[in-house]
Order: C-alpha cells, then structure tokens, then sequence
C-alpha cells in the first residue's frame, strides 16, 4: 500500500503533464460545448467587478450626493447584474456538468476496454475489488471535483480580474496594501499541498483494499458463515476503515488550511487598508464611494481567492486519481497481435504441441509437452492435479504464451494469428459457467442480434435448455441472478453448452464440464457435450476417468510431461500411469 511519503507526490511539472493528458485524450472532444460554459463564466465571474464598481455613484452620487433621479440607473444596473450572474451561472453549471459526466464516462469505458486486455497475470496480481475501486473510486473522485476545478479556472479567475481592476482602477496604492499577506502565504500553501497530494493517494489506496476485502467476504459469504469468520472479517473491515478515516481527515484538514491560509491573507490586508485608506477619506483625498467600491471589491475578491485555494487542494486530491488511472492506461499487454498477423485456418483444424515449456516463476508446470490432437475427433487430457492440463488450455487460446516450443492449429502457430481470430475458433465449456445478472435469453445470445427464433428454439433443445424453461416464472426473459444463482449447476453448465452451440466454432474446450454435478444432471448435460461436440476437434480435461472412455485418444500427463498416448482400451493394457490412474479411481469408488 502507497505511503504519504514525497516519492508519491509528483511534482508541478508532473502535475502539468497529468492536465494536458486529460485535456487532450478527454476535454478536447468538448471543446465547443467548454467554450460554451467559458462564455458564460466570463460573464458571471465579470457581474461581480460591476457590482462592485456601482458601490461608488450609489455612496457619492445617491446617498451622499443626494441625487435622486439616478437612484433608479444605479438600482437598476445593480438588479441587471444580479439577473445576468444568475442565468450565466444555471448555464454554466448545466454545461459544465454534461462535459464532466460526458468525460468521466468516456474515461470509464476507456478504462473497462483497455482493463479486459491485460494479461492473465496483471489480472492475478489484482484482484476485482482493486479495479473496481480504479474504475468507480478514482474515476469518481475525478468527477467530484472536476467541475469544480474547471469553473475556479474560468468563472473565479474572470472574477478577480473584474474585482482587482475595479481596486486598481481607484488606487493602485491601496491594492498593494490590501495583498501584504500574499507573500507570507506562497510556502505553507506549497507545502499544504504535497501534504494533500500525499494523504489523497493513500486514501485511494486503503479504498481499493476495502473494496477488495467485500470482494473477497462476500463472494465466500457461505465458507465465512460456516466457518464462523464473521467477527474476524468485520474486524479486518474496521480496521481499514479506521485508517481511512485517519487519512481521509488529515488530507480535509490540509485541504481546509489553504483556504484559511486565504482568510489570514484578507485579514492583514483589510487592516492595512483600513488604517491606510481611512487617514485619506478623513483628510478629504477619497471619497466614501471610492473606499465603498474598493472595500467591496477587495471583499468579494477573496471570496473567489478562497475558491480558487480550495481548488488547488482538490486538483490535489484529483491529480492522485488522475495519476493512478494513467498507469493503469499506460499497461501494454505482453501478449499482443504479431506485426505480420496470418489468416486463421479455414475448416476443422487439428492442434499439436510440440517440445512446449513454460513456468510460473520458479515452478515448471510443463516440461517440453508434446501431443497432436486429431482434427474433427476428440482428445483427452488427463492426469493428477498440477500435471499441466489446465495451462495446455491457456497455451491454445493465448492467454499465456510459452518459454518455448511451437502451439500449432493446422500448422500455423497460435503466435503468428490475431488474438481475436485465434480465439473465434475456440468454443470453450468449463466446470464453473459464468453467466452474469441478466435474463436467461440474453446470458445465451450475449449481444448477438442474428440469430432467429427457430435457430435460437433448435439451441435450446439441443443443449437440454429448453427441459428446464418451462419450470423458471418468465421463461427465456427471467433473471438469472448474480452469477446465474437462481440455476442450478447442471442447469448453468446446460446454458454455457448453448453458448457454445450458437458460436459453432471449429474446436470445442471441455475442461471439467461435468466433475460438480450429480448423476442425474451429469447424464444430461453428457448428452448436451456429446451433441455439441459432433464435427469439431474436441479437447477434454477430465478427472473422472469413465466420461473420456469412448474419446479417440487419452493423452496421459505427468508433472509437465506427456508420458502416454493412445485410446482407452490400450493404456490399459500398458499397465502404465493411466492404469494406475484408473485402478486408484475404480478403488476409491
């Protein structure tokens, strides 16, 4: 976890870099509609130089003057600023909030998109709570303070140019008096600000650890109840709460202080002014009007002054997000199209492996494999927990590549084809189906638009989809709930079977397909893969030895080795591993 420390504070060059990045991946897309909400702050920030300039002909002319006829222009004037600020302001505000919320979504998507093309390991390393936390929590905190970052800029900074030109315009003398305290401000609020860069970071961090630990709590809500963890995971909860409660405080406090810094700032300079200015208005040199118009210039100046401090310690909090966000974009996956990409073989293409090896850190998981999966017949993987199936699996689709050795389908190796064509070819049914909170019909179509009711009928019925139907309350448009818990397993293995079926790839993937069910759905579902698995090359991952009895070839593996081949019947009769394998299963049951 990120520490408060200066290497986590970038610095202003730095800083400068994170703006322009957003500004043209993200702002200059809206340019038009930020010239727009510009326009309007211009206009409002400018009403409170007017207001404060009418302060002089109300005092000299009216009140003390005693002309009557012009109490209506002045009153009048004043009103019309007052009504001009008002609709600039509305408008503005609208703007600026399409342009936040329009940039924000952008650099979601952009965010989710570029996230699912990391690698497996990036993906490993961090956890589901830690992106979401990037993605609503950093994002998030971008779009709190953007508008606020934006408007500072443009209405504030318009503002004081209006209100130190009215102050400057009635004596220069007087303005520098007013702004003594500004040098005495420059260091605590330097300061001020790495101390809020810092802590904004760490609380980002300690959120992302808080989003990962109810990642982790409630996907295995049923191991804590069992195991009666409830009080030890609500403890861990506190306890990062408590630090982010810490941390969120102190980076408020250093953000508060900048204003304050301000507020101290204002009252050195009313004083001086006050003592320096009066002994004029007293000697006749000015007049009420001047002290008037100037007095409320430099007094709504610092109101905008104080904004545009508490912007700087927001643009702190917001830069922290900024800054992890960009990293994140910044990830080049390793695994990547080739520079020449070949076409994808055409037809029902075979698989081989040949002298493949590859380790994770120190652990070898395979130790040069090498096996040839026929086209159009089915071959299975079997073998001990930690043997190599599953990686052989990952090798073929790309999620990994190897140390060496050559993947081949067809004779052209995974490495030289497009990702997204490599893994077209590939229709894969696993021992845990993700489905996700949507209707049954969409968990099946997954966003496809061509596919007719006929066909969609003939799917279901082919995978044993359409025997369960009619027993869900609406049917193919019912929820399936949070990772398809309203389904049973066998029924969730049974829709992953329909997917596969309506994708109608070359090579089918079986890893584990029926090893979490009971008989009864077993024998379904088998039935399911059997029909699925007609006219395509077909790997199978399987521990229960009898459901690949009938495959065309069992390639036996041992500790990353291929160490036997053949069919069912005839590793048998070599009395080597697999019959071991298979008299150990027999025994067991």
């Amino acid at each position: 976890m990120s520490k408060a420390d200066p290497q986590h504070v970038a610095s202003p060059k730095k800083q400068r870099g994170l703006f322009l990045w957003l500004w043209w991946n993200y702002l200059w897309r809206y340019r038009l509609l930020l010239a727009v909400a510009i326009v309007f702050m211009f206009i409002e920030g400018s009403m409170l130089g007017l207001l404060s300039y009418m302060m002089k002909p109300m005092f000299d002319t009216v009140f003390i003057g005693g002309n009557s006829d012009a109490l209506w222009w002045v009153g009048m004037a004043i009103f019309g600023s007052f009504l001009l600020r008002a609709v600039a302001s509305i408008t503005q505000k609208v703007v600026m909030t399409q342009v936040s919320e329009r940039s924000v979504g952008d650099i979601r998507n952009d965010l989710v998109r570029h996230l699912m093309t990391l690698d497996g390991s990036f993906h490993q390393a961090h956890g589901p709570g830690y992106l979401m936390q990037r993605i609503e929590g950093d994002v998030g905190g971008i779009s709190k303070v953007w508008r606020i970052i934006i408007t500072g800029a443009g209405r504030d900074v318009v503002a004081l140019v209006a209100l130190f030109g009215v102050a400057l315009g009635i004596d220069w003398r007087w303005t520098l008096v007013a702004l003594l305290g500004a040098p005495l401000m420059v260091l605590p609020s330097i300061l001020m600000q790495r101390y809020v860069r810092g802590h904004a970071r760490r609380a980002r961090d300690i959120g992302a650890s808080l989003s990962v630990r109810l990642n982790e709590v409630f996907h295995g809500i049923v191991p804590v109840k069992l195991n009666r963890l409830e009080d030890y995971q609500a403890r861990r909860y506190r306890d990062l709460t408590d630090q982010r409660i810490r941390t969120e405080t102190r980076a408020a406090m250093g953000q508060a202080a900048i204003p304050g810094l301000i507020d101290i700032m204002a009252g050195v300079g009313f004083v001086g002014v006050l003592i320096y200015g009066g002994n004029e208005i007293i000697s006749g040199e000015k007049t009420v009007g001047d002290f008037m118009a100037f007095f409320t210039a430099i007094a709504l100046a610092f109101e905008p002054l104080r904004r545009l401090g508490a912007v700087s310690g927001n643009w702190q909090i917001a830069a922290a997000s900024i800054e992890r966000l960009k990293e994140l974009l910044d990830m080049v996956p390793d695994l990547r199209d080739p520079a020449q990409p070949r076409p994808a073989p055409q037809g029902i293409p075979g698989v081989a492996l040949r002298d493949v090896r590859l380790s994770y850190g120190d652990s070898p998981v395979l130790r040069g494999a090498s096996f040839t999966a026929e086209a159009g017949k089915t071959t299975a993987l079997v073998g001990a927990s930690g043997a190599g199936k599953s990686t052989v699996f990952n090798l073929l689709t790309r999620l990994v590549d190897p140390e060496s050795g050559v993947i081949e389908i067809d004779g052209t190796p995974v490495t030289d084809m497009r990702l997204r064509d490599l893994r077209a070819l590939f229709s894969v049914v696993s021992q845990e189906a993700l489905l996700f909170d949507e209707t049954l019909r969409e968990n099946i179509l997954l966003g496809r638009k061509d596919v007719s009711e006929d066909h969609l009928a003939e799917v279901l019925e082919a995978a044993h989809v359409a025997d369960f139907i009619p027993r869900i309350e609406g049917g193919l448009d019912a929820r399936v709930g949070p990772r398809g818990s309203s389904l049973s397993g066998g029924q969730r293995q049974r829709v992953a079977i329909a997917r596969a079926l309506l994708r109608d790839t070359p090579i089918l993937l079986l890893d584990e397909a029926t090893s979490a069910l009971d008989v009864q759905s077993e024998a379904v579902v088998q039935a399911a893969l059997d029909r699925l698995a007609q006219g395509r090359t077909t790997l199978v991952i399987a521990h229960r030895l009898s459901t690949v009895r009938h495959a065309d070839k069992i390639v036996v593996m041992d500790h990353g080795m291929v160490v036997e081949q053949g069919t069912h019947d005839a590793l048998l009769a070599q009395h080597g591993v697999f019959a071991k394998l298979h008299a150990l299963q027999f025994a067991e049951s």
